[in-house]
């Protein structure tokens, strides 16, 4: 597995570097088969430490996790804690679609914007309704089942989740209602 340990305006011993893979390998092994890279990231936010790890599996699942300490090495464990009780709690979830799926999820390539948004200063209404492009990224779109896709979102913590159906080729999404269910727009295909 291939690890990323940075951080953002501070620096990142060694003793703290061996303690990140240590850790993380013993929780990952226990949990989830074929990892393929970690990412974990500190940073400074006032008086906390804050850490944020980011582990991609084979299966194309991510699981995130973040937490907040005062001191750096209690704000990883506590990320650790928190990476590890989602993967037991998905743990026999995982298994089960690892051995449906006998290939790699797929990846198709996609473009990500990021626009500026209203400042809430102005009560008139824009000259244009083009919104100004503030970044660019290239992201991935991955192709999953609908019991994947919302597996995947759970793990991210993410409220939305685009992917391609496995099912029917199409672009779909799943994301979190306010009433606590999961939504699934399944848009129609017209021939």
């Amino acid at each position: 597995m291939q690890y990323q340990i940075s951080g953002k305006q501070i620096d990142i011993g060694a003793a703290l570097q061996t303690h990140v893979k240590t850790e993380i390998g013993s929780i990952v092994e226990k949990y989830a088969e074929r990892p393929t890279n970690a990412q974990i990231v500190f940073s400074k936010s006032a008086s906390e430490f804050v850490c944020e790890a980011t582990v991609h599996l084979s299966t194309g699942l991510t699981a995130t996790a973040k937490a907040h300490a005062h001191e750096i090495y209690e704000s990883f464990d506590k990320c650790g804690d928190k990476l590890e009780k989602q993967l037991r709690r998905y743990k026999r979830r995982l298994k089960d679609h690892h051995r449906e799926r006998t290939q790699p999820v797929e990846l198709s390539a996609a473009s990500t914007y990021i626009l500026a948004g209203s400042d809430g200063l102005e009560e008139s209404e824009p000259e244009n309704l083009q919104p100004m492009i503030v970044a660019e990224m290239e992201t991935k779109i991955a192709s999953l089942s609908v019991g994947e896709a919302v597996m995947q979102m759970e793990l991210s913590g993410a409220p939305v989740l685009v992917f391609r159906n496995e099912g029917n080729s199409g672009v779909n999404v799943v994301y979190r209602r306010e009433d606590g269910n999961i939504g699934w727009i399944d848009p129609v295909t017209t021939s």
